[in-house]
């Protein structure tokens, strides 16, 4: 096997090719626009094959330098901060709490899927944990934590079964989000507030005029709010709480986008609001692209049979929770519907898959301000911790 390493300029410059292969096959075909599929699932995917491809007709194997990515994570969740209001943090404190429940259900029952499906094909039942929660919600990095935890216990492989359902999920969370939303949408005739600004990008059908000012203005914001964040996240290390980067720059965004409007009495120019959303909307993209253009999808060949009937019963289980008890809970309106696409990123994928579910949905339907508060902190912090404890007291059960 020929290894072939791309240093991270060229992964990046790479990213912004497929990011506009994604924006130019979305405009070109509306069917990608009705469904709100996600502009960075399309060239990230095409990538992520063509990789399979070279793999094994050509007996390479490209390895991507994606150390920028999580940066471009930072940028976005600052943007989504600083555009918060605590008006709209307080009116949303009874729906935090109730998708934060919601969650922390959802969690017990995906591992439920896992272990019964693990059960039926033989296996040890705990081996239905890596293609739960631990994949799912936690994501790679969750995987790789565990998987010295499962190799201890006897079970080989685990960290390939993870990361194989975490693939297969990543995938399919980029896929559910928007048909969920346009449902939802269609089913119960939802429409957005009309005129309201996006918290992330602009609608398809808008062009957008914008100076270097206003671009500069925002840029230097987000970097002010990544420095915060960085102090606030060290800060919070040493307190003994743990938490991911991108909340405390989610936080720092928040803290710093308020004292501007409450204390100092200076709303955001309208040039610099328009940079935010630009720039959060590009990092976003990004990092998708990104995270796809690093899957190894030769990883799933070998407990193909598994993966596929444990990932077809997760997407069954993420579709009606989210259509059936999300929905409904969160206040059957089209905040509820964006927030659903949001729930079915999650469930399968990352953090990240939410978000970008819920930009798509809001380009092609108009804006939904609560939803890009409630889901990242739910996804981005509650859920984290639920998730670790829930691992944990299965684990402890049946090992």
């Amino acid at each position: 096997m020929n290894i072939i390493e791309i240093e991270g300029f060229l992964t990046f410059t790479l990213a912004i090719m497929l990011l506009f292969v994604g924006k130019w096959a979305t405009a070109r075909f509306s069917v990608l626009r009705k469904y709100s599929i996600p502009e960075p699932v399309i060239g990230g995917f095409v990538c992520a094959a063509a990789v399979a491809l070279l793999y094994y007709l050509a007996n390479i194997q490209l390895q991507f330098d994606l150390e920028l990515r999580d940066y471009l994570l930072l940028y976005f969740f600052a943007a989504i901060g600083l555009k918060a209001d605590f008006k709209t943090l307080i009116s949303g404190g009874k729906p935090l709490l109730v998708l934060t429940v919601l969650a922390v259900i959802y969690i017990v029952l995906q591992n439920g899927v896992g272990l019964s499906l693990a059960a039926m094909f033989g296996m040890d039942p705990i081996v239905g944990l890596l293609s739960g929660s631990i994949s799912l919600i936690g994501g790679v990095g969750t995987t790789m934590a565990w998987a010295p935890t499962f190799q201890e216990m006897g079970i080989e492989g685990a960290a390939e079964l993870g990361i194989a359902s975490n693939t297969v999920g990543l995938i399919a969370a980029c896929l559910i989000g928007g048909p969920i939303a346009k449902y939802l949408i269609n089913r119960h005739q939802l429409k957005a507030v009309e005129g309201d600004e996006l918290d992330i990008g602009v609608h398809h059908e808008q062009s957008v005029q914008l100076d270097h000012f206003g671009y500069l203005y925002a840029w230097l914001f987000l970097n002010i709010c990544i420095i915060i964040g960085y102090v606030l996240n060290l800060g919070l290390q040493e307190a003994g709480l743990n938490v991911p980067m991108f909340v405390s720059c989610l936080i720092a965004g928040i803290l710093v986008g308020n004292f501007k409007s409450l204390v100092l009495k200076k709303e955001m120019d309208e040039n610099a609001s328009k940079g935010l959303s630009l720039i959060s909307d590009i990092c976003l993209g990004m990092f998708l692209t990104m995270a796809l253009m690093g899957l190894q999808l030769w990883q799933l060949v070998s407990s193909i049979g598994f993966i596929g009937a444990v990932m077809f019963a997760q997407l069954v289980l993420s579709v009606a929770f989210t259509v059936f008890i999300v929905f409904r809970l969160m206040g059957k309106d089209y905040e509820a519907a964006v927030i659903s696409s949001g729930f079915g990123g999650i469930t399968l994928g990352s953090t990240a898959t939410a978000i970008v579910n819920m930009t798509a949905v809001t380009q092609q339907h108009g804006s939904a301000h609560k939803a890009f508060i409630i889901v990242p902190l739910v996804c981005g912090f509650f859920i984290d911790i639920a998730n670790a404890l829930i691992i944990n007291s299965l684990i402890g059960l049946f090992s």
